[in-house]
């Protein structure tokens, strides 16, 4: 397509429609690994059972970043030890915003300056919700009406990326550009919330830019 031209499909308005740049736009470098906190899942799910019983619900954002590849919208998702994968984001500091708890996690995952006071980063809506009742179980894209003291709420964003952007990924994580017909409805591999992203993502239109 041409810069700043949408295929809206007979519907669409500017807002929903999304500017995707390929990923040949983009530089990638490392810096120094982020220390791991737990050694096994079952060290991660004890961990999480303290900072419920002391903090109470965990809230935890995540940002959905687009490129283009092969002429296909693809989802950036860090993976872990080469064995499962992740959106980048994490848990905000009580009394956080949404939007800045965000904007200081895709930093410390994405940017050299962990700061976040110079990036400008362009979190747009919230496309999702899921929630999780027990630390064990797998979660939902609803509030299930039995559960009464979830533990966990994660919000996934929308996040705009510019036509040209450095970024600068902890060693011990690689940032993968997989494209969303992968990860549809694949579950087994990328678990429900990111295989869900491609239905969230259903009411925008994709405009790929290479201007």
């Amino acid at each position: 397509m041409e810069d700043g031209e949408h295929n809206d499909n007979g519907g669409g308005s500017g807002h929903n429609v999304v500017d995707i740049y390929p990923l040949s736009r983009y530089y990638f470098s490392s810096k120094d690994a982020i220390p791991e906190k737990d050694d096994s899942l079952a060290d991660r799910i004890q961990r999480l059972k303290a900072s419920y019983a002391a903090h109470g619900l965990r809230t935890c954002v995540e940002g959905v970043l687009l490129v283009e590849l092969f002429q296909h919208p693809h989802v950036l998702l860090l993976q872990v030890k080469n064995s499962f994968f992740k959106l980048p984001g994490g848990r905000l500091r009580p009394g956080e915003s949404d939007i800045e708890g965000l904007k200081r996690k895709l930093s410390r995952k994405l940017s050299l300056d962990e700061s976040c006071v110079n990036d400008e980063w362009q979190v747009d809506e919230c496309i999702g919700i899921w929630w999780r009742s027990e630390f064990e179980t797998l979660p939902f894209p609803y509030l299930p009406p039995n559960t009464h003291r979830p533990k966990e709420c994660a919000k996934l964003f929308l996040v705009r990326l510019p036509r040209n952007r450095q970024f600068v990924v902890p060693k011990n994580l690689k940032l993968l550009a997989v494209p969303l017909c992968q990860i549809h409805d694949n579950s087994k591999t990328y678990g429900p919330i990111i295989s869900g992203i491609p239905h969230l993502l259903s009411k925008f239109y994709f405009n790929t830019i290479h201007d």
